[in-house]
């Protein structure tokens, strides 16, 4: 689960239980600091209040993908794969976005999203412009900049103490798994 040891029972475990029937496993590393839980949640609900959930999605498992963890992709590839694509389409645009019926703004946006997760040093104003030649307003362009950090924040917690994926996960397709090295126990 974690290399921490987590509390068996915390004030945070109820509600999730009853949201979803389990705990998830990230969520029994941040009860060791449920107020620090609490400021992340408050925060990432004003970071995707302002985008599209959609591009959310797309950019948070984009930047999953980019820092390698499996936990946040397996968890951001289930709800588009729940409200927006179906096992092919998610497969196609994980292997090759440019190649899989996305709008050109959309590869743009994903394509940004995998810089700033790479080295956010390393953006350019020209990266930025190019955006911009998609339509983006610089208020979308700092919303990506913002679910991306988001991410880099959160996926960096869990992987730094060790959360494995939840075997919830172990129920989506194979090649979406695939793609992040199969199974929960693999993790």
């Amino acid at each position: 689960m974690s290399y921490l040891g987590t509390p068996d029972e915390s004030p945070l475990y109820e509600a999730e239980r009853s949201a979803r029937g389990y705990v998830p496993n990230y969520l029994r590393v941040l009860a060791l600091r449920p107020e620090v839980y609490g400021a992340w949640l408050r925060l990432a609900e004003e970071v995707r209040a302002g985008m599209d959930l959609r591009r959310y999605e797309l950019v948070t498992l984009t930047a999953a993908r980019r820092l390698g963890s499996s936990y946040c992709g397996l968890a951001h590839a289930a709800v588009l794969l729940e409200r927006f694509y179906d096992d092919t389409e998610l497969r196609s645009i994980m292997t090759d976005r440019r190649d899989a019926g996305l709008a050109p703004v959309d590869v743009a946006v994903m394509d940004f999203a995998d810089r700033v997760a790479r080295d956010p040093t390393g953006v350019t104003e020209g990266d930025v412009a190019v955006l911009r030649g998609h339509g983006l307003a610089d208020a979308d362009i700092l919303q990506i900049v913002l679910a991306v950090c988001l991410r880099r924040f959160f996926s960096g917690v869990l992987s730094a103490v060790g959360a494995v994926p939840d075997p919830v996960f172990d129920g989506l397709p194979a090649g979406v798994r695939a793609a992040f090295g199969g199974t929960a126990e693999t993790f």
